[in-house]
């Protein structure tokens, strides 16, 4: 079952508008990011699809259920981009008044195998306030995995992350990727969703500028030959061309140390949809 459908989803905050006409589906385990600027609709989209706002127009869907209904609201967790646990509660704690929250009734099991997939199982009884950022990102998505929902929303996850956090906040999701939950993640470190989802949708002022996968989306620039003379580049030239190039530069004596395919990245992509250079 498709996790999220949105379609023609609008929101005006008076003469402001948040989104105007955005489309967009996420498939069971399928991993879609979502970037923007500040004020492009990105969380306003998911506070949509959590059931904590609703569209002027059009509709959003949860795995079949209307977005903010109960059926859908079991079916989703959700890990808001400025949360804060107690910090005089422990791990453990924060999961089991989330558990109740949601209405689970696995306790410990749960808590403990949760704990264990997020890495922090032998974190259960430290305190919030003794954690590291990244172990509290991380706990943020294990309550998010409280019910075992089939979609995951996370908004700005790894963005106070130093890179060894963002890393094992990435290796998790390609985790739960793989066990088939469906995850729609918004970040602006655009090297990040470049690595792990399967498609990304660039929004601009409310509206969607361009869709896609990563590698789609993304065009070669040409190739680059390091030899023994100093770089040389084919800035026109495809990746089905390098045997002919090399063989052409071997025969003429020339030393090859390396062949590189220039890409152009997911930043250029966007801003080039954003019309800038």
């Amino acid at each position: 079952m498709t996790a999220l459908i949105a379609q023609g989803l609008e929101k005006r905050y008076g003469s402001v508008i948040a989104l105007a006409g955005v489309n967009l589906t996420v498939e069971a385990g399928e991993l879609v990011g979502l970037i923007g600027a500040n004020g492009a609709g990105k969380s306003t989209l998911m506070k949509i699809a959590c059931g904590l706002v609703r569209p002027t127009a059009g509709t959003a869907a949860v795995c079949g259920a209307p977005a903010g209904s109960r059926e859908a609201r079991r079916s989703l967790g959700y890990l808001a981009e400025l949360f804060r646990f107690p910090g005089w509660s422990t791990a453990a704690e924060v999961l089991a008044l989330h558990q109740q929250l949601a209405g689970s009734s696995r306790g410990r099991p749960e808590r403990d195998e949760l704990l264990e997939l997020v890495e922090l199982a032998d974190a259960a009884d430290r305190r919030v306030e003794g954690m590291s950022k990244g172990m509290q990102q991380r706990l943020g998505i294990a309550q998010a995995l409280i019910g075992e929902p089939k979609l995951l929303l996370l908004d700005e996850p790894t963005s106070a992350l130093d890179p060894a956090g963002r890393h094992d906040v990435r290796t998790l999701l390609l985790r739960l990727r793989d066990q088939g939950v469906a995850v729609l993640l918004n970040s602006h470190l655009l090297g990040e969703l470049e690595l792990v989802c399967d498609r990304v949708v660039i929004l601009a002022a409310g509206r969607e500028v361009a869709a896609g996968r990563p590698e789609e989306l993304t065009l070669t620039g040409g190739v680059e030959i390091e030899t023994g003379t100093g770089i040389r580049r084919f800035p026109h030239a495809t990746r089905e061309e390098i045997p002919r190039l090399v063989s052409q530069l071997v025969s003429e004596g020339v030393d090859i140390y390396e062949v590189s395919v220039i890409r152009s990245t997911l930043e250029d992509v966007y801003l080039q949809a954003l019309g800038r250079e």
